[in-house]
């Protein structure tokens, strides 16, 4: 979807400024950095960002609630990964803008 930037509501600049709370977290950030490359459960994230598995489910579904992260059942696993490419876009455009 092609967005008109000159015809942008209030109503949308204000879910923008939500998703961009949603990103000021480093924590958040951390977990979806780790989820960069594909699916990992919650454990491995949890293990890897050296974090309890409570702190990380909390932080999932606040990434779930906001439409960033999806889950999937792999067994008796849940696998948590990045919802789509715009989410790994909006990522690199930061690294890259904060890299500069």
């Amino acid at each position: 979807m092609k967005v008109d930037i000159g015809k942008i509501s209030d109503n949308d600049l204000s879910d923008l400024a939500d998703l961009f709370k949603i990103f000021s977290d480093s924590t958040r950030m951390r977990i979806m950095y780790r989820l960069f490359d594909g699916p990992v459960s919650v454990g491995d994230i949890a293990e890897s960002l050296d974090m309890s598995q409570s702190a990380i489910s909390h932080q999932l579904r606040n990434l779930k609630k906001n439409k960033l992260v999806k889950s999937e059942r792999d067994g008796k696993s849940i696998m948590y990964s990045l919802l789509d490419e715009h989410v790994k876009l909006i990522i690199k455009i930061g690294l890259e803008h904060v890299c500069e």
